[in-house]
Formats: C-alpha cells, sequence, structure tokens
C-alpha cells in the first residue's frame, strides 16, 4: 500500500519516525508541507497528489479543510489522520485492521470503533450466557454478566421517584432497588411501587420489615434482605408471589438462612456474605465469598460510599474483587453527592470485567473509566519562538463592560448566562460565548477573555458532575 503522509516542519521529525516503522508493512512518503500539519491547502494537496500512485493520503486530523475535492481530482480517498502526531504510530499499527474516516480525526473515531465493537462483544457474550435463574428478562448467574444493581435509599421521600428509576435504568443499572427506613409504612411502599406501574426493568424492594415486604410484591420481582427473623413471617408469600431474594446472615449463618428460604418455598436465592467497609475487615470478608452453592451479592456501595476518595477507581477495583468472587450481582448507590454518577461507573467497570474472559488484565478492553488521567501522555514538539516575556499580573481593580454583567450558572446539564434579565442556554461554552457576542451583550476584550473561562469552567463542572461557583475554584 503507498501512502502519503503530509505534515509540518514542527511535527516532521515525529511523522518520518513513525513511518520508518512501518517501512516494512507500507510504502510511505512524508511530504513536508510548510510549518504547521493542519494548515494543509486542498490546493497543495492536489499538487502533492497528481501523477503519483498512492493508495491514500491521511493528512492531520487537526485540519480543517475539505478535501473532497481532492478527492474528486486525483481519485485518491484522503483519510483523517490522528490529531496529533504522537499518535501516528498507534493508527499505522492497526491500518490493516480498520478503514479510517474522512471526517473524524482517527484517534477519536479509532476510540469510539474500539468502544462500539467492545459494547457489541459484551452484548454478544450475554444473549449466548446460560444463567441460574432470570428475573423480568435479566439473566442472573451461570455464566452471564455480573449485573449491577442500583439502589435508591428512603424511596418513600422522594417526589420524583418514577425520574430517579428512570434515569438509573438508563445509566446502566440492571436491576433498581427502592429502600425503606423505619419511617416507611405498607402505603408508602405501595404509593412508590404504584408509581412504577409502566416500568418494564426488574425492581427489588430493601427492607427486612415483613409488612413492607408483603407490601412491595404484587410489583417487586427481588427482595433485599431475608434472615431468620423475617423468613418464617413472609417466606412463603415471596415464595408464592414468584420473586427472588438476597439472604444474609445474622443470628444464624449464611448457609442456615439459605436452606430455610428454600425451604419456604423460594427458589431463586442470592447469597449475600455481606462485604465490610474498610477498615471494618473488607479483606477479611471476602473470605465468605468462594463456595456458596447459589448466585452471590457484592455489596460495593457500602464500600464507596465510606471511603473519601473518587468513586471512579473505588467502582473499578470493587468490581475487579467481584469479578474474582464470581459474585452474580453487584449493588451500588448515589446516596451522597461524592458517589454521584456510580451507577453508570459500575456499569462501565462490570462491562470491563466481562470483556476480560479471554485476557488476564482488565486493560486494552476498548472500554474504561479514565476519567481525569491519561493513557498515555501526548509528546508534542517544543514551540519555536525568537523572545519571551513573563506574563504580567492582572491588575487588582476590574474595568467593569459598560454593556453589564453576566450571571453563570449551570441547571441541569445546561450552562445559562443571563445578561439583563435574557438567558442564553447550551451545553457547549463556545455556543452559549458566541450567543451573547452575538446578541452585542459584551464589549470589552478582557470581559471576553473572563466570560470564556467562567463558561469553559461551568461546562467541566457539567462534564464531571461537580457543583459551579462563577469567579469561585474549580
Amino acid at each position: 500500500m503507498h501512502i502519503l503522509l503530509p505534515t509540518g516542519s514542527a511535527t516532521a521529525a515525529i511523522v518520518k519516525a513513525a513511518a520508518e516503522r512501518f517501512r516494512s508493512r507500507y510504502d510511505i512518503d512524508v511530504a513536508v508541507t510548510g510549518d504547521i500539519a493542519s494548515f494543509l491547502a486542498p490546493g497543495d494537496l492536489i499538487e502533492l497528489l497528481s501523477g503519483r500512485d498512492y493508495d491514500m493520503a491521511i493528512v492531520s486530523g487537526m485540519c480543517t479543510a475539505s478535501f473532497a475535492d481532492v478527492e474528486r481530482e486525483t481519485g485518491v480517498p484522503v483519510y483523517r489522520g490522528p490529531r496529533h502526531a504522537a499518535d501516528l504510530a498507534l493508527i499505522l499499527g492497526v491500518l490493516d485492521r480498520i478503514r479510517l474516516s474522512k471526517t473524524i480525526p482517527a484517534d477519536d473515531f479509532l476510540t469510539e470503533t474500539r468502544r462500539k465493537e467492545a459494547c457489541r462483544r459484551v452484548a454478544l457474550r450475554e444473549a449466548e450466557a446460560g444463567a441460574d435463574f432470570v428475573i423480568r428478562g435479566v439473566k442472573i448467574g451461570g455464566g452471564s454478566r455480573m449485573k449491577v444493581l442500583a439502589e435508591i435509599m428512603d424511596a418513600h421521600r422522594r417526589g420524583d421517584i418514577a425520574d430517579e428509576v428512570r434515569r438509573f435504568f438508563a445509566e446502566g443499572a440492571d436491576i433498581v432497588d427502592l429502600g425503606f427506613g423505619f419511617d416507611a409504612a405498607p402505603g408508602d411502599v405501595e404509593r412508590c411501587f404504584a408509581a412504577l406501574e409502566d416500568l418494564d426493568g426488574p425492581l427489588a424492594v430493601d427492607t427486612q420489615d415483613p409488612l413492607l415486604i408483603a407490601a412491595a410484591l404484587p410489583r417487586a420481582d427481588l427482595v433485599l434482605s431475608l434472615h431468620e427473623g423475617n423468613i418464617p413471617v413472609v417466606g412463603a408469600a415471596i415464595a408464592d408471589a414468584g420473586a427472588a431474594a438476597v439472604v444474609v446472615p445474622r443470628e444464624r449463618t449464611l448457609r442456615e438462612n439459605l436452606a430455610a428460604a428454600g425451604e419456604a418455598g423460594i427458589s431463586r436465592l442470592i447469597a449475600d456474605p455481606l462485604l465490610q467497609p474498610v477498615g471494618s475487615g473488607l479483606v477479611g470478608s471476602l473470605s465468605g465469598f468462594p463456595a456458596i452453592p447459589c448466585p452471590l451479592f457484592f455489596g460495593a456501595g457500602n464500600v464507596v460510599e465510606l471511603l473519601d476518595a473518587d468513586s471512579t477507581g473505588a467502582n473499578a477495583l470493587l468490581a475487579g474483587m467481584a469479578h474474582e468472587v464470581g459474585a452474580a450481582v453487584i449493588f451500588t448507590s448515589e446516596h451522597s453527592d461524592k458517589t454521584r454518577g456510580s451507577v453508570a461507573e459500575m456499569r462501565r467497570a462490570t462491562d470491563m470485567m466481562a470483556l476480560m474472559a479471554d485476557r488476564p488484565y482488565p486493560k486494552d478492553l476498548g472500554l474504561d473509566l479514565l476519567i481525569l488521567k491519561e493513557k498515555r501522555r501526548r509528546r508534542e514538539p517544543p514551540l519555536e519562538y525568537g523572545s519571551i516575556v513573563d506574563a504580567c499580573p492582572a491588575p487588582d481593580e476590574i474595568v467593569y463592560d459598560p454593556l453589564g454583567c453576566i450571571r453563570i450558572g449551570i441547571e441541569e446539564d445546561c450552562i445559562v448566562a443571563v445578561h439583563k434579565g435574557r438567558a442564553v442556554r447550551g451545553k457547549h461554552w463556545e455556543d452559549v460565548f458566541y450567543t451573547l457576542l452575538a446578541s452585542g451583550s459584551l464589549s470589552r476584550l478582557d470581559h471576553a477573555a473572563y466570560l470564556g473561562k467562567e463558561l469553559f469552567k461551568a461546562e467541566l463542572a457539567i462534564r464531571l458532575r461537580r457543583s459551579f461557583e462563577q469567579d469561585g475554584p474549580f
């Protein structure tokens, strides 16, 4: 395959080194077309391609020009390479297995392609897997994927219970669990489940009170948690309803309570050996998981909730631990602000574990939980300049824009900027900024720079699920 790699002088050395690595696989020509690769003009590319037998050209992913006319005139397909020259070797390494995009930078395109392929593999394996049993269409145990059970605590106090349940399902929960505290009454349970009548997904009830369990049984598909104190009272009703149940140890052992639940007629049982939080026996409690003769429940949510650390890595590690002990269901929650997003994180983590079937480690799977850190840093060539001055401190005294101040905030997943009672709303900071600019809401360059900073900070807050305070630290 004969390939043309146009580049700029700033990145020529990196591109040439990448091309040299693949000389045995491809016939590659590197052409330097100016200082910056992204400034490549269609006319320059036509000149490079004309009269030569290239099979393709790969331009910088940072190019903004359209090369459709180049293809029509020369007959050579023009693909987008990576945005950063440092990633070119990665793209050339898989070029014989993928087809690049003509509009999307190769690094973004490859990432999305690998993600879609990983999701396809997870879905295929799940479709082919056997199960110990099924809860409302969701496979439990056997060779199926570990299922995410997301809890809504104090469900009877939520005015938006249906919206919250829908959100959890949308973010990847396989089962949504409604928890009820000691102040809940049977009527509260009935009201909450009645509000969810139109939902098809599996629902669980989380209470040890037999009266509350009984109130949930017309709709609840799973009951958390049974032990020797409530099995004699409500076990038969659970069996008659055909619901599944999570069994825990209390005064009697887990095995004894599992046997009692089976004797009550409950055929679909999940064993919860009770995972302990960090500092209270986390490692020791793992010894209770092996050799339990039914699907296992892994209570990761309690560990994450009682640990002041970012939930992303904690969820990934706990999903790995659950995978190693053979858990069928993993519990997560979003009780506090610090665990917001745990449902989506845990679902991604369990999908990663499902992709580990033929790999020794959960890496390079096409899916990851890298949010703030990079898998690998890009090392671009150094900047070139003739002179340099140190930046001066910004003046302490603010010069206000005569057109007035703009108040910035976030609502749900949108940035909102208010100027003189008129609000502009958008999902991307640049859209909001240019709308303000086009409407004549600002006149000073320093005010424009300030707005760009604050609007981008607001978008980051939304993306990272953090709070936002205008003029405050991020």
